[in-house]
Parts: C-alpha cells; structure tokens; sequence
C-alpha cells in the first residue's frame, strides 16, 4: 500500500539532496523564498484535494482518481527540472513539481485511515515514515552512487546543473509514476457501503461548498489537534533550517567556502548525499523499531524524546571540522526524521472523525506548510544580520527551534482542560 509513497517521497528527496538554485547561482539568503514552492502549494492544495476526496465517487474509488492525477504532475516537473536554465525556469518548474507532489500527498495519509483499523494506523502511519525514510535515503545516495558506481562526471561549468543531478532527477520520473501505478494496482481502495454512498450523494458540491467545508472543519477542530500547532511551528521551522542550510553548512565547516560554483561546494554535495542517505536509511529503521515503542510509551512522549535529540544533533554538527563525528550526528537527525513522519499522524488519526478524515488530514498539512511560509519570510531578513551569514548558525538555530518543539509536545502531553483526555488517549 505504501510502496508508491516511497516514489512521492523519492522526489521531495531530491529537491532536498540537490542544491539545484545553488547551482543556478542563486544567494544564500535567497534560498527560503526559492523554495516556497512546496509549502505554499501544500497550503491550497491539499485542504481542497481533502474535502474533494472525501467527496468523491467514482469508479477507481475516492482517493485513486488524485493518486494518479499527481503522480503525473510530479512525474513531468521531476522530467523537466534538469533542462533548466535560469533560477525563473526552476522556480517555475518546482510549482509544477510541488502540486503534483501535494495532489497525491494528503489522499495518500487519508489512505491509511480508510483501509486500516485504529488499532493497526500506529503502525500504518510508521511504516508510512519508513518509506520516507528508505525514499529520501535513494535520493540523497543517487548523486554519489551514479558518480562513483556509474562514472558519470562531477565536473559542471558554473551556472549549470551537474549530469549527476540530471540523471538522478531522470530517475525519480520514472520511480514517481511506476510505484503509484504499483499501489493502485496490487492494493485498490475498500468499496464504499451504502450509507456512505447516501451520505456522500447528499453533500453539496462545486467550489464554494468545498470552501465552506474546510472553515467549518478548521472552527470544529477537536482540540488535541488544535494543540498540535506549536509543534509544529518550531519542528518544520527547523527541518527547514537544515534542508537550506545543510550543504552550504558542510561546505563551510570542511572547505572553508559555501560558494555554489566552486569545486568544494560539489565534493561537499556528493559528500552530503551519503550521509543523507544514512540519515533516511536510520529513520527507515527507525520508524519501523517505533511502532511497538510507541505502542508502550505513548506517541507524545516518543516523539519528544527524539525531537529532543535532534535539536541537540543540530547545534551540535556546524562545530565539526571532521567527517565522523558529523556521520554520528546524521544518525540522530534520522531518528527524529523517522518520527516526525510518523508518530504526529498517530495523534491525529484518533483524534479526527472518519468521515472527515480527508479535509482534517489536509488541514493537518497547512500547519506543515505554514511554517515552511514562516521561514521563507523571514529567513532571507534575519540571515546576514541575525546569524551574520552563516549557514552553519542557521543549521544552531534550527536546532534550538527543534529544542522547543520538544517542549511543545511535553505540554501538549500534559495539557489539562476539558479535552485533556482526549489529548492522552489521542497520544
């Protein structure tokens, strides 16, 4: 069932594994607001393919129809983004890339709640962020894999993307619509019953009702989801951080230089492709071994305990001037990466009616994306004047925001009121 996210997934890893706007020559401080692609079009689009989804009757299903839909869209943005040829053609082509990517996303967390029993989504949703992990370690190894196994040159002229980037991008075309098209095939979606059929006819359709829907379920929000939003303010803030900042990061503490077009800034991205990909192949591990754990101990605490950690990976890898202990560090950035993708959707699923299990998954994703749109608004003006431009106290300062979300998730564990024990039975 999960198989085709490890193709959606492959290709959020690549835009994560190759500093394509670097390369480009785009600035430093330019970078969060280059990639505001993917949290803006996550902000509109996956709310709308939420309610739309929980709406929809047709043939191949609910979710299906959007499955393929976005697969297509990714699997062209994936295709053409290595002929680009200025920073506008790759801002451009990302927007393809990043609605392709979020059309598929939130049918495929809506996913695991319809087809599994709340007792199995613990490990459906940890499983889910095992392929993550197992995706994204793919993506971030194919550059140094296709260099060092397959011969293909390193050099590229500077304003030019590298052949290994190219091909690897070739790569995630073909994965993103095979694996889906695998899903859809070996695992098709539950046949509605009668009752949700009546339901599902009776409801309005057309955009305003769509619209309608989503404020209507952002007003009646159960209240263990509503506590989930400063979690994630400061833990997406700070993934960001580290997507931005973790190449030119590497380069500065081993080279001396974060500049794109030198020969370092690329021995410092085929070296972060490797240990990306140790960080993805630790959070694949790692949230499979969760699911009994968090079964034992509670998402909530789990989940605290490795944002924790993670924070404290991350103020610690910009003072390393060696490759070891940095290998070390990446190990634990993958167990919080593994937990991230998967212990919050433990929360939220038992916390959020079925029938809206579509529009609440989508409004889930706004409090992803709009922390991402935090940081592109504010990154490039604190950058040079707040963490003296370099990436290596933007990687800190990430790290202490990682610190917070810890905390926010030890009170929302422990928040007390009326919904209080909805929040301990929902972790």
């Amino acid at each position: 069932m999960n198989l085709g996210f490890l193709g959606l997934q492959f290709s959020f890893g690549l835009q994560q594994a190759n500093p394509i706007f670097a390369y480009l020559g785009a600035d430093e401080k330019d970078f969060p607001w280059l990639g505001i692609a993917g949290p803006l079009t996550g902000l509109i689009v996956q709310p709308i393919i939420g309610v739309m989804s929980d709406r929809t009757m047709s043939r191949m299903g609910r979710r299906t129809p959007y499955f393929l839909i976005g697969a297509l869209m990714c699997s062209a943005g994936l295709f053409l983004m290595p002929f680009a040829q200025s920073l506008l053609m790759a801002f451009s082509i990302l927007f393809l890339l990043d609605v392709g990517n979020n059309v598929t996303m939130e049918p495929y967390r809506a996913y695991v709640s319809d087809r599994l029993r709340e007792e199995q989504r613990g490990f459906g949703f940890l499983s889910q962020s095992g392929f993550t992990g197992l995706a994204q370690c793919l993506a971030y190894a194919s550059p140094f894999l296709l260099v060092s196994l397959f011969g293909v040159s390193k050099v590229a002229e500077p304003g030019v993307i590298p052949d290994y980037t190219r091909l690897a991008f070739f790569i995630g075309a073909v994965l993103s619509i095979t694996t889906i098209l695998w899903s859809i095939l070996r695992v098709p979606e539950l046949p509605l019953t009668e009752a949700e059929k009546v339901r599902i006819a009776a409801l309005p359709k057309g955009f305003a009702p769509t619209f309608a829907e989503i404020f209507s379920a952002i007003r009646e929000m159960p209240n263990a989801m509503r506590t989930m939003a400063w979690m994630s303010l400061f833990q997406w803030y700070a993934m960001c951080c580290y997507w931005a900042y973790r190449v030119p990061s590497i380069s500065m503490a081993l080279f001396g230089t974060s500049d794109g077009s030198t020969a370092q800034f690329r021995e410092a991205d085929l070296l972060s492709g490797p240990m990306g990909a140790f960080y993805n192949a630790v959070a694949f591990v790692a949230a499979f071994s969760m699911a009994p754990i968090s079964r034992r101990f509670g998402a909530g605490r789990v989940h605290a305990t490795c944002l924790m950690l993670t924070g404290l990976a991350m103020i610690a890898m910009p003072a390393m001037n060696s490759e070891p202990p940095m290998w070390l560090l990446m190990g634990v950035m993958g167990l919080g990466w593994g937990s991230i993708m998967g212990n919050p959707y433990i929360i939220l699923a038992n916390a959020i009616p079925a029938e809206r299990t579509g529009v609440y998954m989508g409004i889930f994703n706004m409090m992803i994306c709009a922390p991402m749109l935090v940081f592109a608004g504010t990154m490039t003006f604190i950058y040079e004047p707040v963490l003296g431009g370099d990436p290596r106290n933007a990687l800190a300062f990430g790290g202490v925001l990682m610190l917070c979300a810890a905390m926010a998730v030890v009170r929302m564990t422990g928040k007390g009121g009326s919904d209080s024990k909805q929040v301990v039975a929902a972790v």
